[in-house]
């Protein structure tokens, strides 16, 4: 096990430099355009693929970094860079996590590589857990996987809402109920190849941040799949079943594999909303040292330097929370006060904080496209809704501490 550290070490520090100069030569000039476009930022996805910081190797290097902050410092500098194009970068990773997951070792490493493709030839993938009538409440999925013992194929059927890279991509990741009787311990999530038949995108969502990520619907109609797409294999979800129908006692998440998925990327999401906050107070300290009013400088006021103040000091609050939950994630260290939800609650609720005192510092031009604020404040937005909302976090925390099924 290592020791945790708030001192990064030299392959830390230079990865970071390293993204941190990807992020401002070449998402933040490209960031307004795609976020106007709503269209998936391909050229900046491929740039990102030819550099090595769009591929599997990457992230499992950061992954499986002992001192568990790889993770957190790339995806603080990439959305430090802009958080839609940030999002189109990244998305795959959730699907990838989920492989990791919950798949057998040559189901890694038969679907981890496709996800991204090659430089030459992009690809995304996208995971798909979430449906029009079962957001929060992971246990209500109506998306139906049967099996078909004759040709020892799953079928599945059902709409999936709210997907990231959701019909685009090459690779789906996708979470189904194989025993809707046993709620969320009855679930599974299978692989859907490349090009299968009865996969198609539904709806694309316009929205009110993130917008160079495509986000969507994904409907399966029919969808017929080999067994070996089903993630751990029939025979360890055949034990778990059995073991659920038999009214086993189980820890909170363990077995849903949903929430293995969600547990696993929680202090990354976080690390991303505090790159977002970040890049917003960097954008108000800057005006306020050099905007004047009244003869000098608005820093000079001292309610603009408490708000200033307050803002780092959030920042900095998030992030200490998030390296813990990271570090403790990577050393198998148990969330046992939900460490991990903690880190995704405070940050999404700083960044969402942040980004509006960064407008109210900059006037009137913080509500303009002309400065990147008013965007970092669209972007924030989703940090209290996605991934688990700030309610469910809270949930999550309150169980943990105090041992009741809080409802």
């Amino acid at each position: 096990m290592s020791t945790f550290s708030l001192d990064p070490g030299a392959d830390q520090l230079a990865v970071r430099d390293w993204l941190h100069g990807f992020a401002a030569d070449v998402m933040r000039p490209a960031a307004a355009e795609w976020d106007e476009r709503e269209e998936t930022p391909w050229p900046v996805i491929q740039e990102a693929a030819k550099l090595g910081i769009y591929s599997l190797d990457f992230y499992a290097q950061q992954y499986f970094d002992p001192s568990g902050v790889g993770i957190p410092i790339a995806m603080e500098e990439l959305f430090w860079g802009d958080a839609g194009i940030g999002l189109s970068i990244v998305g795959t990773t959730l699907a990838a996590v989920a492989v990791l997951a919950n798949g057998t070792e040559e189901q890694i490493g038969t679907w981890a590589p496709q996800m991204f493709g090659t430089p030459e030839d992009v690809k995304v993938a996208a995971f798909c857990s979430s449906e029009p009538d079962a957001g929060s409440d992971v246990s209500a999925l109506r998306t139906r996987a049967v099996y078909d013992e004759a040709k020892d194929e799953w079928v599945l059927n059902g709409t999936k809402t709210w997907a990231t890279n959701g019909g685009i991509a090459a690779v789906h990741v996708v979470v189904a109920a194989v025993d809707p009787a046993l709620g969320a311990r009855g679930q599974a999530s299978f692989v859907v190849p490349p090009g299968t038949p009865g996969l198609s995108q539904g709806q694309k969502f316009k929205k009110h941040g993130i917008r160079a990520s495509h986000t969507a619907e994904v409907v399966l109609d029919g969808v017929r799949l080999p067994g070996h797409c089903l993630l751990g294999g029939k025979e360890k979800l055949d034990e778990r079943l059995a073991r659920a129908r038999e009214g086993a006692k189980r820890a909170a998440g363990k077995g849903n594999a949903a929430m293995a998925t969600f547990e696993a990327s929680r202090p990354a999401v976080g690390a991303q909303a505090i790159g977002i906050a970040r890049a917003a107070y960097e954008v108000a300290l800057d005006y306020a040292r050099t905007r004047v009013q009244f003869g000098r400088p608005i820093i000079d006021n001292q309610g603009v330097a408490f708000q200033l103040a307050d803002m780092k000091t959030r920042i900095d609050a998030a992030r200490l929370l998030v390296w813990r939950a990271s570090w403790m994630a990577a050393n198998n260290q148990p969330f046992t006060a939900a460490e991990g939800s903690m880190s995704k609650l405070y940050a999404g609720e700083t960044a969402k904080w942040v980004t509006a005192q960064a407008m109210q510092i900059l006037g009137g031009n913080g509500f303009t496209r002309e400065y990147p604020v008013e965007r970092m404040h669209r972007d924030s937005a989703i940090y209290s809704i996605f991934e688990g909302t700030s309610e469910i976090q809270r949930l999550v925390i309150a169980r943990a501490i105090s041992g009741m099924p809080i409802r």
